[in-house]
Order: C-alpha cells, then structure tokens, then sequence
C-alpha cells in the first residue's frame, strides 16, 4: 500500500509515522508513505498558499493552484483514491480503515486555516473524511490517524492479523479488559479464569467482557450486534 499526505507540515508527519511499528514497516517495505509539502507548489516568491475568503469572514482559505499543482505531480497518471481531511466529512471509523485497507493508494490532503476553496474539493477529492466532532488546527492529526490504523492492517505490519481482530471496533465490539504480571498489584488480583489455562472457559469470558463493555459505554454499537444464542446466553449470566 502506498500513502501520500499532502501537508504543509511534513516533518511533524514524518517524526510520527517514521517511529514505531509502521515506521519498521516502512523500513521493510510493506507499506509506503511519502510527505509532500504543498509550499513547494506555490507559484507566490513567499510560498503563500491562502488568502482572505470571498464574502468576508475570519480566517484565511487555502487555495487551489498550490494543491492542485502539488496532487497533480504526487498522483501523476496512477489511479489514487484522493481524501480531505475535514471536519465536516464523513465520520471516519474502523469500518471505514477496512474499507480504504482494499486501495493500492491513498492520497491524503491536510485541510488548513478555515478551510479549501470548494472548487478544488469539487475537481480533486473523493471524498471528505472526519476523525471526529471537533475541530483542529490542521489535518495533519487527522491524517495520521487514518494512516496508521489502515497501515497497521497491511499484512506483516503486525506479527499476527489476531493483533488488531481482536480489539475494539474491529468486530463490532468493545475489547474485552487486559492483564499482565505480577499477578497482584496493590491487592488486585487478575481474574481467575486467565490463571486457569482453561482457553475455551477464557475464550467465553472475554467474549462475555466485550459484549458487557460494549452494552454499557457504547449502546449504539450494541444495538447493530446480531447476538448469537451463545452471546445472549453469555449475557444473562451476568
């Protein structure tokens, strides 16, 4: 898979997701991520990418010709699914990672100041996506974040596909609670069942933990569950 981030900012993607797991990942060549910096596409001597907005209004927008000349160059003839990271797109969530996982290429546009002149969004982007109801000061944030959980689902990213099927949203569900030594900390003990060696006895009761999390901190993924006979069974153990 390869990723492009449009950005005006490439270091602070760069120092991220040049560390850690998808940072060896890079190294080894499972996936690739390229930085491109927008400044470098202005035709302004001073590298200006904004100006003031028709209308009026606060704030400063970014304008077309720097994107356009700097996606132009980055997705050159090759086909390229090409998204804004914006706080009015479509909420991005697990689902969505899986989704963008199926694309040999992803290009990722990091919105700035009070926004992009909707002419380029109209001619260039896909589609908008939004990491949540909150605004940042740019989508250099947002971007990462897709990067890495699409990334981290590449095979070999992570040593075993059970790394990231297992844990929330993946499934539809939240993920089950996490222990590791000592046995007891400050009078707390791990739960019995995981001391057990019993796998399929531990296999139920995290399944029963998830479905418990998931009905009291997220009801409105609880309610898109297709419960099985076990898992209402699981349940009314409680």
């Amino acid at each position: 898979m390869r990723i492009d981030i449009l950005t005006l900012f490439p270091e602070m993607v760069e120092a991220c997701l040049g560390t850690s797991i998808i940072g060896r990942a890079c190294q080894a060549g499972l996936i690739e991520i390229n930085c491109h910096n927008i400044r470098d596409y202005t035709m302004d001597k001073h590298g200006r990418t904004d100006d003031y907005p028709y209308g009026g209004g606060q704030g400063m927008i970014m304008q077309c010709e720097p994107l356009y000349r700097c996606l132009s160059e980055v997705r050159g003839d090759s086909p390229a699914r090409v998204i804004l990271m914006s706080p009015r797109g479509r909420s991005f969530d697990q689902r969505m990672a899986v989704e963008l996982l199926a694309q040999e290429r992803l290009i990722l546009i990091c919105g700035h100041y009070e926004g992009v002149d909707q002419r380029f969004i109209d001619k260039c982007v896909d589609e908008e996506l939004s990491i949540g109801d909150f605004v940042l000061t740019g989508g250099e944030i947002a971007a990462m974040a897709v990067a890495d959980a699409v990334c981290r689902m590449v095979p070999g990213v992570l040593a075993e596909t059970a790394s990231f099927e297992d844990e929330s949203h993946f499934s539809g569900l939240l993920e089950y609670p996490q222990y590791t030594r000592p046995e007891v900390w400050q009078d707390e003990r791990v739960p019995e069942i995981l001391l057990s060696g019993h796998h399929a006895n531990i296999a139920k009761w995290r399944r029963r933990q998830s479905l418990l999390l998931t009905r009291e901190r997220r009801p409105d993924m609880f309610a898109e569950l297709a419960l099985t006979k076990d898992d209402e069974k699981l349940l009314r153990e409680e």
